[in-house]
């Protein structure tokens, strides 16, 4: 007589912790591949030269005591405050005008069924796609007429030419969803196109727009060409140039301060963006399929 296997609480739960066992199991490389270099920044940026460069150790920890003198060393000796101030305004006036330019732009193109409005989005964002150093001559002319050369105002300048084509391709996508219908009974109760934009279709659209800011925030705090090329006196330069430039001499690495430098900023940004991954993902992903 055939016999029937019951499952028992016991079981379950064994299985439950094996498949569990597993996927941390394959999980591991990856989380090994992406903690590393955070952690030999930490390391390298706390250790004292001489431990830095002793070929006969294990170079994965301390062998004399940590120092905090390759953080002393930037704030103290090079502009590193002033690089940090100037990535952050770069990057809030990018976004801010990423935002005030995109928003309307997208809109204009889900919503006023203007002629062609479908291939001039999409001819749009084409030119996000025009390779950097193409753009670099046009857009070195406009900045020496602005009189903008050496200044981080020209970066200012230049960001927005390539945050405001995908971003406005990304918050169509994104209008174009939200139901018409709701926007009727906003102006039947007394909105104007503008104000049912702010008050309906924004709220609705928060996760393309955060996307939208995410995205310009953290190309005008990462690029590194544009700022060599048009920023060259030490107090004007945002920190990945200063710290690629400054910290750099010849054939002289500062390691310790280099690696601070980096951590100082690359830390608190990836904690801030990781608050906000998941409307970022949703908001590319949804940009794609919408």
């Amino acid at each position: 007589m055939a016999t029937v296997a019951v499952a028992t609480p016991r079981t379950v739960g064994s299985k439950e912790l094996r498949r569990h066992v597993l996927i941390y199991l394959g999980l591991c490389p990856f989380l090994v591949i992406a903690v590393f270099p955070i952690f030999w920044m930490a390391v390298t940026a706390l250790k004292q030269d001489p431990d830095l460069y002793r070929m006969d150790v294990v170079p994965f920890w301390f062998h004399l005591p940590p120092t905090v003198k390759n953080f002393t060393f930037l704030f103290r000796r090079t502009f590193y405050g002033d690089w940090i101030t100037n990535t952050m305004a770069i990057s809030v006036f990018v976004s801010a005008i990423t935002l005030l330019t995109a928003v309307p732009a997208g809109y204009a193109l889900a919503r006023l069924r203007l002629p062609f409005a479908e291939n001039l989005g999409i001819g749009i964002f084409m030119t996000y796609l025009v390779p950097a150093i193409i753009l670099f001559i046009p857009l070195s002319r406009v900045v020496s007429t602005l009189g903008l050369q050496d200044t981080w105002w020209a970066l200012v300048v230049i960001y927005p030419t390539f945050t405001i084509p995908f971003c406005t391709w990304l918050l169509m996508g994104f209008f174009k969803t939200v139901p018409f219908e709701i926007e009727e009974a906003a102006m039947l109760d007394g909105c104007g196109q503008l104000r049912a934009l702010l008050r309906v279709v924004l709220p609705v659209s928060w996760p393309g727009v955060i996307t939208a800011v995410i995205f310009s925030f953290t190309l005008s705090m990462q690029d590194f060409l544009y700022s060599l090329a048009f920023v060259s006196i030490s107090e004007q330069k945002p920190v990945p140039l200063g710290v690629a430039t400054e910290l750099i001499r010849g054939d002289v690495y500062f390691w310790g301060s280099l690696m601070a430098g980096a951590l100082l900023v690359g830390v608190p940004v990836a904690i801030v963006y990781n608050l906000f991954l998941d409307r970022f993902i949703s908001g590319i992903t949804g940009a794609a399929i919408k």
